[in-house]
């Protein structure tokens, strides 16, 4: 794309530990503008491309709504394009309408992201219209999150865990971390195994055994993780998620949950797990764990892979704008 090229966000951004979104956001607008993109987190100027990212108002990261952008064509500008990005369902959190939202916004999308297959089947399911998609897998700071300083296990002591959230909310995986913290404390498996959680927790919930951790961003984070062997993610119905990323990419092999998009991201890069082989796979892991390891190394999801895909994704809307914008199906 040329210099003159120009794309808003539809994001505040926030600085420090956060969620996933806010880290894509922070990740792209640093490389497009290394491509000589103008950036911006608004719609008041000339713009080529808006990336609609949250469609609620009343959320602390979004900039724009779908219904600003609807009024930035019909007013402004007819030929600017429209991508939306959707890291977001009900099924996440046990909430009601956010879909309908998503799905409302996303028919004023020329071009939808879908950050996993999973995803994308979900929003099938409830009516997404048989248009122009895209699946781009998040990805991490390679920069910060890397393997450098990471130490395996050499098979005594305890087989140290990890997983870390921003987000507080039950299914995030609490049922299996509270679980894991009752092993911790009885039998065989609390001698075999440690766990650390790093983020913030349900209100009234506490570790009896596990090490809790306020949250941490950036190197900070990382070292935390790279000081353990094994990352653990239990979240439920996750659409993509940054966590096991940030923690695969420190060389841990993965225990997941089969949910969500968990698998799409994992699979190939540890051990899966459900409700009811949890213990087992526990096991598993340690007995497992070192041919495990060396998979770590070819882990492909980063933050420049993913920005690449957008970046192209870009270019290939600009070359085609026109027949896009032709194949419109909403009123100017």
């Amino acid at each position: 794309m040329s210099v003159s090229v120009r794309v808003s966000i539809g994001m505040r951004l926030q600085r420090g530990p956060w969620g996933g979104g806010n880290q894509f956001g922070l990740a792209l607008s640093e490389f497009l503008q290394k491509k000589n993109v103008h950036i911006s987190f608004d719609l008041r100027g000339p713009l080529d491309i808006i990336v609609l990212t949250e469609p609620r108002k009343g959320l602390k990261s979004c900039a724009y709504s779908h219904e600003d952008i609807i009024q930035y064509l019909t007013r402004k500008s007819w030929e600017t394009l429209v991508v939306h990005r959707i890291n977001e369902c009900d099924e996440r959190k046990g909430t009601k309408g956010v879909n309908d939202i998503i799905l409302r916004a996303n028919r004023y999308a020329d071009h939808t992201v879908f950050i996993s297959y999973w995803l994308k089947g979900l929003f099938e399911k409830h009516g997404f219209e048989d248009k122009e998609f895209s699946v781009i897998y998040n990805g991490a700071d390679t920069r910060i999150f890397n393997a450098m300083g990471y130490q395996t296990w050499d098979g005594t002591g305890r087989l140290r865990m990890i997983t870390h959230h921003w987000s507080s909310h039950y299914m995030k995986g609490f049922d299996i971390y509270s679980r894991l913290d009752e092993l911790l404390g009885n039998g065989e498996l609390g001698k075999k195994l440690g766990f650390t959680f790093v983020g913030n927790v349900p209100e009234g919930f506490n570790f009896r055994n596990a090490v809790h951790i306020p949250p941490r961003s950036g190197t900070a984070l990382a070292k935390i993780i790279r000081a353990h062997h094994v990352y653990l993610t239990a979240s439920l119905n996750e659409p993509a998620g940054m966590h096991h990323i940030e923690g695969a990419l420190c060389g841990l092999p993965l225990l997941y949950r089969e949910s969500g998009a968990l698998p799409e991201y994992c699979r190939g890069f540890g051990l899966s797990f459900t409700e009811d082989n949890f213990e087992a796979r526990l096991l598993e892991m340690i007995a497992r764990y070192h041919e495990l390891v060396p998979r770590m190394a070819v882990y492909p999801y980063t933050s420049q892979r993913m920005c690449e895909s957008y970046y192209n994704l870009f270019k290939n809307l600009m070359e085609r704008r026109r027949e896009v914008i032709r194949r419109r199906n909403f009123c100017k």
